[in-house]
């Protein structure tokens, strides 16, 4: 791998609920783990409080801030909480919209992706702040459905955000609806085996599964879709394999990328790879043991 010339393709802030379902976790490790995509900030947004997890954005940001300490590494992206209110219910901006617009701002040659894969919450506090970084990024979107009428968490968590982001006619959106992200089906089985047995940091992610408070009315099945993960499609690896549509700009939405397919086995595949490496590179560099511990 040392040999081969990889590149950085484009700097990424990751924005998310961090204190729910924990695929949200495992594609946050994924950006961090790939030598492609330049991780810049991490923001973190509230949790529908359907859930019993520990609620709001200040416990989301606590543990992507033990996710990054894990990984480590030279340069480690900050972590900014998001507000803990919707959209249109107060004051909306925060340390994490703040963080949105100053990495907006950043003169650099590498194109700036939002990757959101929860509600638009910070995304519109942060378009609402300063409307001119709407033609600085593009929005990569976990959400929406393609079916109208759909239940869809991420949007119907906070819809008045969903709305106002969606409605920005100077903002380029890559969305990944409801249709498309259920197509990376990943059974409990091989999280268990697979991602929690990929090292120390895959027994980390494996454990925010285990150990996340489910509500009552949920009754899980075999299956626990890694439904976070498609973004690396396009900010670390390449989406040459998968399927989209384009629509142009309108009056009232700006330019529109919708993915219909998505490669899930390359996403997965460089996902258990890169756990493992980072694994190996840990053991490499451990001491090794004295003469006098022999």
């Amino acid at each position: 791998m040392s040999a081969l010339r990889i590149g950085e393709r484009c700097r990424v802030v990751v924005d998310n609920d961090w204190s729910g379902d924990p695929d949200g976790l495992v594609a946050l490790a994924h950006h961090l783990l790939s030598p492609t995509n330049r991780v810049v900030a991490v923001t973190s947004s509230f949790l529908d409080p359907v859930f019993q997890a520990p609620p709001g954005a200040a416990a989301g940001a606590a543990l992507a801030r033990q996710l990054v300490d894990l990984i480590g590494g030279s340069v480690a992206p900050p972590v900014h909480e998001g507000s803990e209110t919707p959209f249109g219910s107060g004051d909306a901006t925060s340390a994490a919209s703040a963080a949105i617009v100053a990495a907006a701002h950043e003169e650099d040659d590498l194109p700036l992706y939002l990757v959101c894969g929860g509600p638009l919450t910070n995304v519109a506090a942060a378009l609402q702040q300063d409307p001119g970084i709407a033609e600085r990024l593009v929005l990569v979107w976990i959400g929406g459905a393609l079916e109208p009428g759909a239940a869809e968490y991420n949007r119907d968590t906070d819809p008045a955000a969903a709305e106002f982001v969606l409605g920005t006619p100077a903002l380029e959106v890559w969305q990944f609806p409801l249709e498309t992200y259920r197509r990376c089906a990943y059974s409990v089985a091989e999280l268990e085996q697979d991602i929690g047995g990929s090292g120390r940091l895959g027994q980390w992610l494996w454990a925010r599964f285990t150990s996340l408070p489910l509500p009552d009315f949920i009754e899980l099945g075999g299956v626990w879709p890694l439904g976070d993960s498609p973004p690396l499609l396009v900010t670390a690896l390449g989406d040459e394999s998968s399927t989209f549509g384009t629509t142009p700009a309108s009056a009232d939405r700006g330019p529109r990328r919708v993915y219909t397919d998505v490669d899930f086995r390359l996403i997965a595949g460089d996902l258990l790879a890169r756990l493992r490496l980072h694994e190996a590179r840990l053991s490499a560099a451990a001491p090794g043991p004295r003469e006098d511990d022999e």
